[in-house]
């Protein structure tokens, strides 16, 4: 049987996620010529604009992901797109629900709950191999590839026009031919987030050596009332659109941030990262995979504590603590140094 050539993707959450689908649907169109429509929530629908490969999004408000109203909505996609496959990155009840619906192939990712759960309750020691063999993009192309692709076909990609980039450049500090530093000091779970006074020690001592930065995310700005040179420091903190955020980045020379949907999104604009890891890692499959990207974490026993950084620290955030200024600063350099090379 002859699979279809267009496809129904889900992934309804989180940010990260939904980035992590653009390089698989990516590789996927590029390999085996197929088209999509992405099923996700209505905020994330910006990442896939302009990717080739994504025809269309069914985007869902929160109300739709709610019974009574979620079964008329699974109804109605699985009579609009009778006959496409279904290809389920999501795997929850709700996608489950829609699979069975389903008029046509449903093909669903390698989501390892179980060794997820085994490594975190034995502190690391049952599943590890199996866990660490493939990322999150792997782990999703692993839905219909017999063989995982190599980590670095399946980056993320993010699309910008012209004029997103030009726009973008109104936000930025002025002062000509500087490197730029991107900070992200955001986090869903605070478990997971620097220190706040950390981002400040770190931006004040970036644009005394000369450095622009600007602060891109959402959330309590740690930089607020903070008196930085407007030339080298601009603060954007909630006053972005995701594609305006996007742009940010990819104006960037470097991104510094926790664990998050921005860093997933710095890697999909090509901009390299230094990604701070705490109570989340490297098992779970998200770290950056870029060529110049740098990870700092934690060598600690008690690593991961749990599955996406939400459980409260026993520890005082030791994890996070242990991740000096020093250290990010010489991150900093070894991104700058190596765009030389």
């Amino acid at each position: 049987m002859n699979e279809p050539q267009k496809w129904l993707v889900v992934r309804l959450s989180a940010l990260g996620d939904v980035v992590l689908t653009t390089g698989v649907l990516d590789y996927l169109s590029r390999h085996r010529g197929w088209r999509f429509h992405v099923l996700t929530r209505r905020a994330w629908a910006p990442v896939f604009d302009g990717l080739p490969a994504v025809e269309g999004v069914a985007p869902l408000d929160d109300a739709d992901l709610h019974m009574p109203r979620m079964a008329g909505v699974l109804r109605r996609l699985a009579r609009q797109y009778e006959g496409w496959g279904l290809l389920d990155l999501h795997g929850t009840l709700r996608s489950r629900l829609l699979g069975s619906l389903w008029r046509g192939p449903v093909r669903r990712y390698p989501k390892m709950a179980v060794c997820r759960r085994l490594f975190l309750a034995s502190g690391g020691r049952l599943c590890a191999a199996a866990l660490e063999q493939f990322n999150v993009p792997q782990r999703y192309a692993l839905a219909v590839e017999k063989k995982a692709p190599p980590r670095n076909a399946l980056l993320p990609v993010i699309r910008l026009d012209e004029a997103e980039t030009a726009a973008a450049g109104g936000l930025l500090p002025s002062a000509p031919d500087r490197p730029l530093v991107a900070l992200h000091p955001y986090s869903t779970h605070s478990h997971k987030a620097w220190l706040d006074d950390n981002w400040r020690e770190l931006a004040v001592g970036l644009v005394h050596s000369g450095l622009r930065c600007v602060v891109v995310g959402v959330g309590q700005s740690p930089f607020a009332g903070m008196q930085l040179p407007e030339a080298y420091f601009a603060d954007c903190t909630g006053r972005t659109s995701l594609r305006q955020s996007c742009a940010l980045l990819a104006a960037a020379d470097v991104l510094v941030t926790g664990d998050s949907g921005p860093m997933h999104m710095a890697c999909g604009t090509g901009t390299p990262v230094v990604a701070l890891f705490g109570p989340t890692h490297r098992a779970w499959g998200f770290y950056p995979e870029g060529p110049r990207d740098v990870v700092l974490e934690a060598d600690m026993a008690c690593r991961p504590c749990s599955l996406h950084g939400s459980k409260p620290c026993a520890h005082g955030q030791r994890c996070m603590q242990s991740i000096s200024v020093d250290d990010v600063r010489q991150g900093i350099r070894q991104v700058l140094n190596s765009a030389a090379l």
